[in-house]
């Protein structure tokens, strides 16, 4: 059977066809064409902006690395000088161990310089320097930049080395934002506001206070045990249970 002979009309289609598809094939290329050129343009208009911004933020990656490195190193520094202090004090070399927490007290960050400080302070105390002890928590105590922790401590070392020449209102004033449960320092701030109290002669004030940092289970079992022989004094009971109250009762 022979095939028949497509129709003209068939044969147009079909060319048709051919020449929009060449067409769209060529359009695409004149469109690549003319993207290149528009990225050449800019490459050459702009392209020295560009290579500053792309340096400039290769310098800042740069610079954040090193800064990072070197916060790194000197933190570890900072740390080794501490150490070394501790050890010091520890074998009764107060001497040179306030030398070197002065040294680092004078470079360090707020931190490290503030925990420098601190350890000055106690120094201080154990060669019965109180005057020196007491200018040095207050230091850190008003110190800004310092971590809060450590001007809250410092708020209660300076208080407690203190404590005998402070007014009573004046204590309190100091501490009760401190002598709050919940707060990380209501053991420490609580016991020096409820002497307080008792200095003003204001015994139902100190002894719930007593009783409160006797039941918070956060705070040191020393100054629980203290505080809850304190309460029990002023006719608050600070016991939970009995058989504590037995093993209390027998130390």
């Amino acid at each position: 059977m022979a095939l028949r002979p497509s129709s003209p009309s068939n044969r147009d289609d079909q060319l048709a066809k051919r020449q929009a598809a060449q067409q769209d094939v060529f359009l695409r290329e004149v469109d690549d064409a003319l993207r290149q050129d528009e990225m050449l343009g800019a490459f050459k208009n702009y392209g020295r902006q560009i290579g500053l911004v792309v340096a400039l933020g290769l310098a800042i990656f740069a610079g954040v690395l090193w800064w990072n490195h070197y916060q790194a190193s000197q933190s570890g520094g900072r740390g080794e000088q501490l150490t070394l202090a501790l050890d010091n004090v520890d074998q009764g070399k107060l001497e040179p161990a306030d030398k070197q927490l002065q040294t680092l007290a004078q470079e360090s960050a707020p931190g490290p310089k503030a925990a420098a400080q601190l350890m000055r302070a106690g120094i201080a105390l154990k060669q019965g320097k109180q005057a020196d002890a007491i200018k040095l928590y207050a230091a850190v105590s008003a110190d800004t930049s310092a971590p809060k922790p450590y001007r809250d401590l410092a708020a209660i070392r300076e208080v407690a080395a203190n404590f005998d020449a402070m007014p009573p209102q004046q204590v309190i004033d100091r501490l009760k934002p401190l002598a709050v449960p919940g707060n990380a320092w209501f053991g420490s701030a609580g016991e020096l506001v409820g002497m307080a109290y008792l200095k003003q002669g204001n015994t139902a004030l100190a002894g719930p206070l007593f009783a409160a940092i006797a039941r918070d289970k956060d705070a040191p079992e020393s100054l629980r045990n203290r505080v809850r022989q304190l309460a029990g004094l002023l006719g608050v009971d600070a016991i939970d249970d009995t058989a504590k109250a037995a093993g209390v009762a027998q130390r």
